[in-house]
C-alpha cells in the first residue's frame, strides 16, 4: 500500500474520535511550524484501474503545472477487466482472455499500468485496496455489502483523509446505469467525507467527460447522498486547450499517453480522442464554503499558470 499502512495502523486500537482529535493535534502543531503557504492537496478514489482517465487532463494541469499534491486511491483489483485484453496478451506474454489466467495476474499488470499512467499525471501516492472486482454489474447494493469489505475501505479513507487533510475528493459521477462499482465508490467516498465536520470536510466532485458543458444530472433519486449543489457542472476543463509553439499542443496529448498505459484494456484503447470535456458535479455534502472554494479552483484551472498559483482555500 505505499507506505500508507505503517503511519495508521499505529492507530488501529483507538477509536475513530481519538484518532482524529490525534490528528488534528499534529496537524496544528505543524501548521504553526510552517514557513511558507500549504500546497493544495487532492484526492482521487476510484473503482478501477484507469477510471483516473475520467479527469486526466485535469489532474495533469493540477499536478504537473499547479504545483498541487494528488494522491490516488483504486479500490479494486481490476481483475475482471479481461475480456478485452486480446491485444495485450502477445505483448505482456500471458493469456489475459483466460478467467484463470486474469484472476492470477491482471491485478499486478493493472496495478503496474495505473503507476505508469500516474507517472504521467504527476500523481504523488497510490493506495491499493485489493477489493474484487467481479466484472460489469448493476448491483450497487450486493457490492457494497457482499463483493467489498465496505467498512474497511470506508475507514481507510476516513484515516487517509484525516492524515492529509485533503481540500478536494474527485471520484465519478454516479450516473444512472453506470457500473455499480463506480456508484458504490461514489457512495463510499460521501460517507467518509460526511464524518468530518463541515470546516474540516474534504470537497467531494464527482466527474464524467463528455461533450455537452451543459450536461444536465441531478443525483440518483435512491441515494440522497448524491445530490448536487446545482444540476449544471460547476465546472468543465475542456481537453482541446491549445498552448506551446504555435498552438500546437493540447491536453488531450496527455490523455492518450494515459490511454496508452493501460494497455491490458483493450477497448478502452478506442477512446483516444473522445470526450473532450472533462466534466464537474459538486455534491451537496456540506463542506464550508464548497461553492465558493470550487469555483476558486475552477479559475485558477483554467486560467492561471504555476508561477502564479498559491494556496488560499485553507486560509482563507
Amino acid at each position: 500500500m505505499d507506505g500508507l499502512h505503517s503511519p495508521i495502523l499505529q492507530f488501529t486500537a483507538m477509536t475513530r474520535q481519538g484518532f482524529l482529535l490525534a490528528l488534528a493535534g499534529t496537524a496544528a502543531v505543524a501548521a504553526k511550524m510552517s514557513t511558507g503557504p500549504e500546497r493544495l492537496k487532492v484526492l482521487l478514489v476510484l473503482a478501477h484501474p484507469d477510471d483516473e482517465y475520467a479527469f486526466a487532463a485535469t489532474v495533469y494541469r493540477l499536478a504537473r503545472e499547479l504545483d498541487v499534491i494528488v494522491d490516488h486511491v483504486v479500490i479494486t483489483d481490476g481483475e475482471g477487466g479481461y475480456r478485452y485484453s486480446g491485444l495485450a496478451e502477445q505483448f505482456y506474454g500471458v493469456r489475459l482472455t483466460d478467467p484463470v489466467t486474469a484472476h492470477r495476474r491482471l491485478p499486478e499488470i493493472r496495478r503496474q499500468e495505473t503507476l505508469a499512467a500516474g507517472h504521467i499525471l504527476g500523481i504523488r501516492h497510490h493506495y491499493f485496496l485489493n477489493q474484487k472486482d467481479a466484472g460489469v454489474t448493476d448491483d450497487v447494493a450486493a457490492t457494497l455489502k457482499d463483493l467489498w469489505d465496505s467498512a474497511h475501505v470506508e475507514r481507510f479513507l476516513e484515516l487517509l483523509i484525516a492524515r492529509e487533510r485533503y481540500d478536494f475528493v474527485f471520484t465519478l459521477l454516479p450516473t444512472s446505469g453506470t457500473h455499480a462499482h463506480h456508484t458504490a465508490t461514489t457512495l463510499l467516498t460521501l460517507r467518509a467525507a460526511s464524518t468530518f465536520p463541515p470546516e474540516a470536510r474534504p470537497i467531494v466532485l464527482g466527474a464524467d467527460p463528455g461533450e455537452a458543458a451543459r450536461q444536465s444530472w441531478s443525483g440518483l433519486s435512491q441515494y440522497a447522498a448524491t445530490r448536487p449543489v446545482q444540476a449544471q457542472p460547476v465546472f468543465c476543463f475542456d481537453r482541446r486547450r491549445r498552448f506551446g509553439f504555435r498552438e500546437s499542443l493540447n491536453y488531450q496529448i496527455v490523455v492518450n499517453w494515459v490511454i496508452a498505459e493501460h494497455k491490458s484494456q483493450g477497448l478502452f484503447q478506442s477512446d483516444y480522442n473522445l470526450h473532450p470535456l472533462e466534466r464537474f458535479w459538486l455534491f451537496a455534502g456540506g463542506a464550508q464554503r464548497a461553492l465558493e472554494r470550487t469555483r476558486d479552483l475552477a479559475d485558477r484551472i483554467n486560467t492561471q499558470t504555476g508561477a502564479e498559483y498559491v494556496h488560499t482555500a485553507k486560509s482563507a
